[in-house]
């Protein structure tokens, strides 16, 4: 496979991680921290970054997707048994996906390197 389509994936397969470990078990559910709210603000962060990058021209597009993303996931968790949907932790993805989003769009925006590099990857 070529790089760039790996580049490409990778918001993708950061999607679908974040989908299994919010809709799976809590036995089966990675932990990185001991702070979940910390978890989902840095995996929304990250993934709002990343789809910020690789569509730079559509910043309302990915915040709307990302915050999508949040909802959604919390709403299927108000019909599974053993999870448990809140508005805190739909706040603390939705941060997370926000602050990732604007920090890329920021980046984009102060270091004309970074897309240039974006730019030769996409």
């Amino acid at each position: 496979m070529k790089p760039r389509f790996l580049l490409r994936l990778l918001p993708w397969l950061l999607l679908g991680f974040i989908v299994f470990a919010t809709l799976s078990s809590l036995e089966m559910r990675p932990r990185i921290s001991h702070s979940a709210h910390f978890e989902r603000f840095t995996a929304f962060w990250l993934l709002g970054f990343l789809f910020a990058a690789f569509h730079p021209r559509r910043i309302g597009t990915v915040l709307l997707f990302v915050a999508g993303v949040a909802v959604g996931l919390e709403l299927v968790q108000l019909v599974s048994a053993d999870r448990h949907a809140r508005l805190g932790d739909l706040l603390v993805k939705i941060a997370g996906g926000v602050c990732g989003v604007l920090l890329c769009w920021l980046t984009l925006r102060v270091l004309p390197g970074f897309r240039s590099l974006l730019a030769r990857m996409t």
